[in-house]
């Protein structure tokens, strides 16, 4: 696969271990055009940046060595990593995003991504339960790739994890509750086994990462309110570790 080479300025100066990195993050760039976001990502004002991006025809840019701190992340959390930069791989798809005109990924886009993600896990040795998207580790503040994103797709490459429920049997759990305390207790707890993290209390950090869950994991219903269904998800998820 070719890589056309690109620069931007946006990263760490101080070089890090390549042992230090176990994520990649999974962006779209939620921008009108690819030259705008390409434009915008290589922009030191900017103060943004990733390491790859990936265009609707599956042409792959490199903007930042592997071994250099792209700024993509932000805050963020995941597993026993805080403020992810310095232990991620930022991968920007072109895609308008929410803001601009949602549409569903590129099947060349897509493989272009799968190439590249399966390079950089034998690589780096990442973990499956380590390809994550940006709203999964910033779910305050992101909710890309989104809910069109296949993370299915990717499962069945062996990138990123998956249930192994059918969804005609999901369905069945969609929209009811679960009253019981120790039910919530529990899903917390699985998704905290699966990378998940609260660092916070706060009523809406909890909602905003059940959402970033249910994009993730179960796009039918978005709506930040843990039914039979996420706990079902969650708990499967959990035990195939």
């Amino acid at each position: 696969m070719k890589i056309e080479n690109y620069y931007s300025p946006n990263f760490d100066r101080k070089k890090r271990p390549i042992t230090s990195i176990k994520i990649i993050v999974i962006h779209y760039t939620g921008m009108q055009s690819e030259r705008e976001s390409i434009k915008r990502l290589c922009n030191p004002k900017a103060k943004v940046s990733s390491h790859f991006v990936i265009n609707q025809n599956g042409k792959v840019y490199r903007l930042v060595q592997d071994d250099q701190i792209a700024w993509h992340a932000g805050k963020s959390y995941w597993g026993k990593y805080k403020n992810l930069n310095k232990n991620s791989i930022g991968i920007e798809l072109i895609n308008k995003g929410h803001r601009f005109g949602y549409t569903n990924y590129k099947k060349k886009q897509l493989m272009s991504l799968i190439k590249i993600c399966k390079t950089l896990i034998k690589k780096y040795k990442i973990q499956k339960k380590n390809i994550v998207g940006h709203s999964d580790i910033s779910p305050l503040r992101k909710v890309d790739p989104g809910e069109k994103f296949p993370w299915k797709h990717l499962a069945k490459k062996n990138i990123g994890i998956w249930h192994s429920y059918k969804p005609i049997i999901l369905g069945k759990f969609r929209r009811i509750e679960i009253s019981k305390k120790r039910n919530k207790i529990k899903f917390i707890k699985n998704l905290k086994k699966i990378g998940y993290s609260f660092p916070t209390k706060n009523k809406l950090f909890f909602s905003k990462t059940v959402k970033a869950f249910q994009r993730h994991y179960r796009k039918e219903l978005i709506n930040g309110l843990v039914d039979k269904e996420c706990l079902i998800i969650a708990e499967n998820l959990s035990k195939n570790l």
